[in-house]
């Protein structure tokens, strides 16, 4: 079974997990590579913050393994 993301998971965990990740959020117009937040942040609460649906961003995300 591949890697799976979920919405608890911290923007830093998720950024460790391949390059593809940041492409993924820029899409998002989450531009977590550089924001102190992404340490303690998850996924969840950024995409509640920036108004975007967790679960869209999630699915994206989770396409990068999908393969």
């Amino acid at each position: 079974m591949g890697q799976k993301i979920t919405k608890d998971m911290t923007f830093q965990q998720v950024l460790q997990m391949s390059p593809e990740v940041s492409k993924v959020l820029g899409q998002f117009n989450l531009g977590c590579v550089g924001c102190m937040g992404a340490i303690h942040e998850t996924i969840e609460q950024g995409a509640k913050v920036h108004g975007l649906d967790v679960d869209e961003v999630i699915t994206a995300l989770n396409a990068i393994f999908s393969d």
